[in-house]
């Protein structure tokens, strides 16, 4: 989800905090930001949204901090042929309100996400539904998925367009989970105080302080397999994260799930063994829309290489984060299974100066370049550095102004890129929903998919992503990925920078944590 990329690494929110503001001392603190929208699972594909939403939610699925999906709310899941699926759901589920979850609050919720009239950023998961194209027009001529039949209160059953590889597994993602009758009466109010069925519930009315924190309580009711070990979580929001890191060594701040880039040198004699360490699968990109000025067409691709060859990504990564930070060989995280180093044309993800100047000279032909090279960062997480670093690279390589651009926060930065109105390069990432490349890829690149922030339309991919997803086995899939991947090369839709070995700590208060595959804490199971 997501963001962070999607998935948005790292970014926090607005207000620091500098004490424990009175808070329960059973009460794990741990680091947050102010989520980009209501917290509306179909609507929420960013990280500070998305660590609160599968806090509140449970799913058909959920993900244990390996990465494995295990049945959450799905007593079965059966298919013959990954195209036609009859689902079951465990009874006596309810929502923190006193309602039944039954097979009506999955069918209805995903409805709602796939309606174009709904505007829901994540409405381009339900596309392998039959009936999606028909919502999710312009102009919608149907308002449910004919995919979808309820059969009884605890059945019902998906028809997918072509069978899947990787369906099941997206269960417990985000936008899956399902919803009251309550949120259908006023979506927006319902994003703000979300009435959910997962480990947690929100603690009281006005729990979302906005720019401050989010407090969440256990969930009583809860009969699932992933219940909070804990007393509760607050999600602190923080201006910086050089203050985050001040309160967890002051014993104001329990989990920091990113030591900033100032401490890497001394976080490990700082916080000795509550120091973790851990490759996880998430990545950083710089991407440019297309009606950015010199960056469509051919023009734009030869530049995006040739900015591509320009950046030292190793010597950025050792000197800003000493390590902790690893060249990127594709669009997705070397952790995932299938990941392959070597695709066609990948050396364009090397630092190479003497092409990137031939290869800016060649756009140049085309259009002579005018103006500067902006990359937009939020300033509330760890990127200033980085970027900088980067912006100097290519300056210094090709001759041209470039700057790293601050954005006050993740939320500023985000609604550009969203509205498409950014008008500059800016840095994004994404963090794993579930583990697989294919999630990485289509949620960002799919011409259909709504956190396609980088504008790039290829039906040509679409079809490389569709057949990686009906391929019968493994193996097939991940050669029609790299097929996909090396298309993605030769246009440069987006630029990897890195991916993540995520550095965190926690305070003497904690006896039990751990960070989950994709870099995110294993909430429920922290203890104190």
């Amino acid at each position: 989800m997501a963001l962070m990329a999607a998935a948005l690494i790292t970014s926090l929110g607005l207000a620091a905090c500098s004490s424990s503001d009175g808070a329960d001392a059973d009460i794990v603190t741990v680091n947050g930001g102010e989520p980009q929208n209501p917290l509306v699972p179909t609507n929420t594909n960013e990280v500070m949204g998305g660590r609160v939403v599968d806090r509140l939610f449970a799913g058909l699925k959920y993900y244990d901090a390996d990465g494995e999906a295990h049945n959450e709310m799905a007593e079965s899941i059966d298919t013959t042929d990954r195209k036609n699926y009859r689902v079951t759901i465990e009874p006596n589920w309810t929502f923190s309100d006193g309602t039944p979850v039954t097979a009506e609050s999955f069918v209805d919720a995903w409805n709602y996400g796939a309606l174009s009239t709904n505007a829901q950023l994540q409405s381009y998961v339900f596309g392998p539904i039959v009936g999606f194209d028909e919502v999710s027009a312009e102009n919608p001529t149907a308002q449910t998925m004919s995919g979808l039949q309820v059969i009884d209160e605890r059945t019902f059953t998906i028809e997918l367009k072509a069978p899947s590889i990787d369906f099941e597994t997206a269960l417990g993602y985000t936008p899956f989970y399902p919803l009251p009758e309550a949120a259908f009466k006023d979506m927006q109010a319902f994003g703000e105080s979300p009435i959910g069925n997962g480990p947690y519930m929100l603690a009281h009315a006005g729990a979302w302080e906005h720019n401050h924190q989010i407090d969440l309580v256990p969930n009583p009711d809860y009969p699932g397999a992933r219940p909070a070990k804990n007393k509760g979580l607050r999600f602190k929001m923080y201006q910086q994260l050089d203050t985050a890191y001040a309160d967890l060594q002051a014993g104001n701040l329990d989990a920091l799930d990113t030591v900033p880039d100032s401490a890497l040198a001394s976080y490990q004699e700082d916080l000795g063994d509550r120091a973790i360490t851990k490759p996880t699968a998430a990545n950083q990109l710089i991407g440019i829309q297309p009606n950015v000025a010199h960056f469509s067409g051919e023009e734009g691709v030869l530049r995006r290489k040739a900015i591509s060859m320009a950046i030292n990504r190793e010597q950025i990564g050792e000197n800003i984060f000493r390590g902790t930070r690893i060249p990127a060989r594709d669009f997705t995280a070397s952790t995932l299974p299938g990941f392959e180093p070597n695709l066609p044309g990948s050396e364009v993800l090397e630092y190479n100066p003497d092409e990137a100047k031939k290869l800016w000279a060649q756009a140049n032909a085309i259009s002579p370049w005018s103006g500067s090279y902006e990359i937009a960062y939020n300033a509330d997480g760890i990127h200033q550095g980085w970027i900088e670093a980067v912006a100097n690279s290519v300056k210094n390589t090709l001759g041209i102004d470039a700057i790293a651009t601050p954005y006050t926060t993740f939320k500023n930065l985000r609604d550009e890129v969203t509205a498409g109105t950014i008008g500059k390069a800016f840095r994004h990432g994404w963090r794993g929903d579930y583990p697989t490349m294919l999630q990485f890829l289509t949620s960002q690149y799919y011409s259909y998919s709504d956190v396609n922030d980088v504008g790039y339309h290829n039906p040509e991919l679409d079809r490389l992503f569709d057949a990686a997803l009906a391929a019968p086995t493994q193996t097939e899939s991940y050669e029609i990925i790299a097929q996909a991947q090396a298309l993605m090369i030769r246009d440069m839709v987006d630029i990897p920078i890195f991916n993540t070995v995520a550095v965190a700590g926690y305070s003497d208060r904690v006896r039990h944590i751990e960070l989950a595959w994709n870099g995110h804490f294993d909430y429920e199971n922290i203890e104190k």
